[in-house]
């Protein structure tokens, strides 16, 4: 039954995520154990619309605001953190497209109608790119050729669409990386099979192997130069990190509801009662600071104050998730030491919030230049 867009309130998109995380639960741990990529889990969010969820509703979408997309990202990861952290990844994409057509009449709007109307999944190189880009972008007749191998492709097995970049050493500008879409169907891209981690093993984010992809001058969606922190980027950071970290902060829910499942059955005791106490501790802590940058990402310009702030909730948001699952294993005890537990995959899984963008120093750096009033290019 279709239900109208204006009647799929948040609590709508919720009872589909609880329906979904219940789903996924079963078999997470296998595709953890077997390093498997979450397949079928994409197929249940296709199928309950949410690929183009956050699509905006003139453009064919539901609509779906930001907050209740990283109130989804959540649920999910606290039954499967490889589903919810490859879905953040094109979650972001998709909301970060909308907000440019919404905010500055982007030209956008083509791929977030074919989002809503194809059900299209867009995957992410941006972690590993960043501000210096990744690749070659040779000048040829009418467009570019692209050589270039793109690590922690998340999804990618699943993915119709790599959004992604190349440095281009234009005579003029100097170098300049070229922003631009990759069909996983066109000649040239290949994916190769790298990816076998401690943790997050079901998110499939191999590499992606571009080898002589033309790109035609008309398919490049944005240029800036190499290194420099541009206006683009700003507006990536405001809206990516709260829903990449919204899969953490459901990873370290798990870990900590299940921890005081196992200390509920043991007597009580002053140690115990401590322990728990400091996990709830890092707990609030992680989840403040995850409310915090959803807050100022759903309401705030972007530009290099709000990216700090951003980025610092990341920090915080990272480090207090990381540390409630510490503290989980110590409140289980040996139990959670054992492959199969809850406790142990998340306790891995959570490791990954170490290595996104901006990491721990590279944020230091940014806030305390911003604090000085120095150039944050130095």
């Amino acid at each position: 039954m279709l239900v109208a867009a204006q009647t799929k309130t948040p609590d709508y998109w919720y009872e589909i995520a609880d329906r979904i995380a219940e789903k996924i639960s079963a078999s997470a741990a296998q595709h953890d154990r077997d390093g498997s990529f979450v397949a079928e889990n994409y197929d249940l969010l296709r199928e309950a619309g949410l690929i183009g969820a956050a699509v905006p509703v003139e453009l064919g979408g539901d609509g779906l605001d930001y907050a209740t997309l990283c109130g989804i990202v959540r649920r999910l990861g606290k039954s499967c953190g490889s589903t919810a952290l490859a879905f953040s990844m094109h979650c972001h994409q998709i909301a970060a497209a909308a907000w440019r057509w919404e905010h500055l009449q982007a030209p956008t709007d083509g791929l977030l109608r074919r989002v809503a109307a194809e059900n299209l999944v867009l995957v992410s190189s941006g972690g590993s790119d960043w501000l210096q880009g990744g690749g070659t972008a040779t000048k040829v007749e009418g467009g570019f050729l692209i050589n270039a191998r793109k690590v922690f492709s998340s999804g990618c097995q699943a993915g119709d669409m790599l959004m992604t970049s190349a440095v281009h050493d234009d005579r003029e500008a100097g170098p300049s990386v070229l922003h631009f879409g990759v069909p996983f169907g066109a000649e040239g891209v290949t994916i190769i099979d790298t990816w076998d981690t401690l943790g997050m093993r079901g998110t499939g984010s191999h590499d992606v192997e571009l080898k002589d992809f033309f790109l035609a001058d008309a398919a490049v969606s944005g240029r800036r130069p190499q290194g420099k922190w541009h206006p683009l980027f700003h507006i990536i950071s405001m809206i990516a990190f709260p829903l990449i970290y919204s899969a953490y902060l459901g990873v370290a829910e798990s870990a900590r509801d299940a921890a005081l499942e196992l200390a509920r059955r043991k007597p009580a005791n002053a140690g115990l009662i401590a322990l728990v106490g400091d996990m709830q501790n890092a707990f609030w802590t992680a989840e403040t600071a995850l409310d915090a940058i959803v807050a100022t990402a759903a309401s705030a310009n972007p530009g290099p104050e709000t990216t700090s702030a951003v980025m610092t909730g990341r920090t915080v948001a990272g480090r207090a998730a990381i540390r409630t699952a510490e503290l989980a294993m110590e409140v289980a005890g040996g139990g959670a030491f054992y492959r199969g537990s809850v406790i142990e995959r998340a306790f891995r899984d959570i490791q990954g919030a170490r290595f996104h963008p901006l990491q721990e120093p590279a944020q230091r750096d940014l806030s305390g230049r911003l604090a000085l009033g120095l150039d944050i290019d130095a």
